[in-house]
């Protein structure tokens, strides 16, 4: 998916390298199909206990309670405890460093070219 366990409590960045190979709408695809590993099936979304159950099929399975409830709480935007598919594929952009900035700068780029704003 989007990242692997490196050992040391160290996360490989995946998502740029997907982005670069795979093209926006396959990314985002992938991204989904991601969710729908997570997500609680009778629910639609992703709980704490189908991500802490699911966890391990992503290489997650040595995160705590604490770091998924972490994460949880990080993606959830509208605040019910719980993460759906555009919360989801919010977070895991948001968690890719190197893929924000390229996106801050594409955007500034574009906006330079738009507006011509330095």
């Amino acid at each position: 998916m989007a990242g692997g366990r490196k050992g040391n409590d160290q996360f490989e960045d995946m998502l740029p390298l997907m982005a670069e190979r795979l093209g926006g709408e396959e990314l985002i695809g992938e991204l989904c199909k991601g969710f729908g590993l997570l997500m609680d099936r009778e629910k639609g979304v992703i709980t704490f206990d189908s991500l802490k159950k699911n966890s391990a099929l992503l290489g997650l399975q040595d995160l705590g309670d604490d770091e998924l409830e972490g994460m949880l709480r990080e993606g959830d935007l509208d605040r019910d405890g719980a993460l759906d598919q555009m919360e989801f594929c919010v977070l895991m952009f948001r968690l890719s460093p190197q893929l924000m900035d390229q996106s801050v700068a594409l955007l500034e780029y574009a906006l330079e070219q738009e507006f011509g704003w330095n």
